[in-house]
């Protein structure tokens, strides 16, 4: 008889619980904003619930499908293709906020640079996978990678959106130093970005006024330091055990987007202490899982997917939480799992589904 796959109970059981607080959560965090926008207070809620339900069906899928199959040239391409027409396709949509990150299929917001950071570590672990016993031979093991990574990271600048660009280049280059990439080479890349990230820092007018009131948000309480100053008082007069659900302050009109970026204060607000610490257990779980998987994968390509997978949604919730918590300047990046959001919530659960599947392979190992 074939031997069962066992699965990672503990990874799958964070992921749910975050995807339970999320649903919470967003409908305590949005339900006065969707009823003075849209006369509607359930519909956030609704999305979110719509979004959830579809990505366990993924994950459900993914989780069953051998990860193997995505190594394929054919597939690695496409992916890479059509990533990179939706990046270009985006910079001609309507401007929200500024921006132009999103645009619609079918009535549905999608935001592609989410599943550019996907792709980018579905081509990256192939490319080492065949490459990374000559990984110090950085014109032949890193070229590819290097021009995949700043053509997507190029196009997400334009957008702009220089959170997720930077987030994309970290967990890529975390990759690559696990792939074994020689310290001289790892030292002289920082050497080489730490003054490319402070020149795009400061070419933009909105990026400087974030950083100069991330260092001191007093200075313009009501203009650029009145998101930063609003989420540490949400996360402040939390508590222990928090003013309880629906019983936030700061989601009424003072914190922007409570039900998005800004979701861990309102947490913080209304769960205190106890639920803040919650979510960030989960994501070490993840992370501990995550790495365990790496560790234990049957082949290159399944450790290296892992570590990326793992990067990318632990990275980001860091990010998330510091900017929440005042240690960060102000930036676009939701929360995995627990911001309102559909395509980012369906990639993360995705992403989870491909994590579980290289736990079975690799229980099917031992």
């Amino acid at each position: 008889m074939a031997r069962k796959l066992k699965s990672d109970r503990l990874l799958f059981l964070a992921t749910f619980v975050l995807v339970c607080m999320s649903v919470v959560m967003v409908y305590s965090a949005s339900a006065i904003v969707a009823m003075q926008r849209y006369e509607q207070p359930y519909l956030f809620l609704f999305k979110q619930v719509t979004w959830a339900g579809l990505g366990f069906v993924f994950l459900a899928l993914l989780m069953r499908t051998d990860y193997r199959h995505y190594r394929q040239p054919v597939i690695i391409w496409s992916a890479v293709a059509v990533v990179v027409l939706a990046l270009i396709a985006v910079l001609f949509r309507r401007e929200i906020n500024g921006t132009r990150r999103w645009f619609a299929v079918a009535g549905v917001g999608v935001q592609p640079s989410e599943f550019a950071k996907m792709v980018a570590v579905f081509f990256t672990a192939a490319v080492l996978e065949r490459r990374m016993d000559r990984i110090n031979q950085v014109g032949y093991a890193l070229a590819p990678i290097g021009v995949l990574v700043g053509v997507f990271a190029g196009l997400i600048l334009l957008q702009p959106d220089f959170g997720t660009a930077l987030s994309l280049v970290a967990t890529v280059g975390a990759m690559i130093f696990v792939a074994g990439l020689g310290y001289r080479y790892v030292v002289g890349a920082a050497l080489v970005a730490l003054p490319a990230v402070a020149v795009i820092l400061m070419s933009a007018e909105y990026r400087r006024r974030r950083l100069l009131a991330f260092l001191d948000p007093w200075s313009d309480p009501q203009g650029d330091g009145f998101q930063i100053i609003q989420s540490l008082i949400a996360v402040g007069t939390g508590g222990v055990s928090g003013r309880g659900l629906m019983a936030g302050v700061q989601k009424m009109f003072y914190l922007p987007e409570p039900h998005t970026d800004f979701i861990y204060a309102v947490i913080a607000e209304e769960l205190g202490l106890i639920g803040a610490t919650l979510i960030v257990a989960c994501f070490a779980i993840i992370a501990w899982r995550g790495i365990h998987i790496a560790m234990h994968a049957p082949d290159r390509f399944g450790s290296l997917l892992a570590v990326g997978i793992t990067t990318m949604i632990v990275l980001q919730a860091f990010v998330n939480i510091s900017v929440v918590l005042g240690l960060m300047p102000t930036k676009g990046i939701p929360l995995p799992f627990v911001s309102a959001g559909g395509s980012s919530l369906l990639l993360n659960l995705v992403a989870i589904g491909i994590l579980l599947n290289v736990s079975q392979q690799a229980s099917a190992k031992t």
